[in-house]
This record gives structure tokens, sequence and C-alpha cells, in this order.
């Protein structure tokens, strides 16, 4: 028998799986592991629905569990493993804004996972200091050296590809 709070955590994640999709691949660049994350996150999350559904800042909390399982996710020694071949991607044509958008991925590929998590929950979820500090378990000071040298980083790459 299903629980009554069971349709207001389907009408949930039915709303923001687009967006916690779209998070966990900017953060991990590969829409499997993307997949997989998400997948553990609302895993996690139906668990704690009871308490959950109560909170003001639900969607805070959600990310903040999408962001904690990637980070725990890299930790993991297989993660770490490099296949034999890279496996052919589609060609991309030239147009739009695609190019760029891969050049960016690429560049955010180039950061490591904490300067990463920092830079993606400040600009692209457009989080405010104190919000990403309490996702990453850290204090504003560390997040704000971390989007920095981030941001830093960034630009030399791009620097450094451009001449």
């Amino acid at each position: 028998m299903k629980r009554p709070e069971e349709a207001g955590y389907r009408d949930y994640v039915m709303a923001r799986m687009d967006v916690m999709r779209r998070t966990a691949f900017l953060l991990c660049r590969d829409w499997h592991l993307a997949d997989d994350l998400v997948s553990i996150t609302i895993g996690k999350l139906y668990r704690h629905w009871p308490r959950a559904r109560r909170m003001a800042h639900l969607d805070a909390y959600v990310r903040r569990i999408l962001v904690r399982t990637w980070l725990d996710e890299k930790g993991r020694a297989w993660r770490r493993e490099e296949p034999a071949e890279t496996l052919p991607e589609p060609a991309v044509l030239p147009g739009d804004d695609v190019v760029e958008r891969i050049g960016l991925l690429e560049l955010l590929d180039a950061l490591p996972p904490r300067r990463r998590a920092a830079v993606v929950l400040r600009y692209y979820c457009d989080l405010s200091v104190e919000e990403t500090a309490e996702i990453l378990e850290c204090s504003p000071g560390t997040v704000k050296s971390q989007t920095a040298r981030g941001l830093d980083s960034l630009r030399a790459l791009v620097a450094a590809s451009q001449s």
C-alpha cells in the first residue's frame, strides 16, 4: 500500500528531474554518471521524504544531497579508472553555441572536483556563498577561495587555448 505522501514525492521529483540532471552533468560531465547520481539522490530523498517535504528550502536540501553524492563518488577508487580506448563521439557540427558549450565543459573538466562544485553551485545554480558553503560542508571563506581559484584556472585555460 502506498503512503499518502508518495504523491507529493513523485510530483516533486518529476518537476525537478531536469534541473537535477543538468546540475549533475555539469558536476561530472557524463550523462550516464549524472543519471546515476540523480537516481541515488532521489533514493536518499525518498528515504527521508516525510521529514524533507516539510523543509522550507527543499531544493537546497536536494541539491546538497546531489553534490555530496557526487563528491562521495569521486572518492571511490574505481571511478578513477581510465578506459584503455576512447569511444568515438558523434561529430559536432559548427553552429549555435554548441562548440562554445563543449569548450566550457572541457574547461570545467580541468578543474578539481571541489573547485568545479563551487563554480557550478555559485554560477550555474546561482547560490550564495553561504548556501554553497553549507552544501560543500566548508566555511564561506573556503567557498570564496575555491571559486576564485576555479575562475582563475578557467581564465588561464582560456588564455592558453587562444594563444
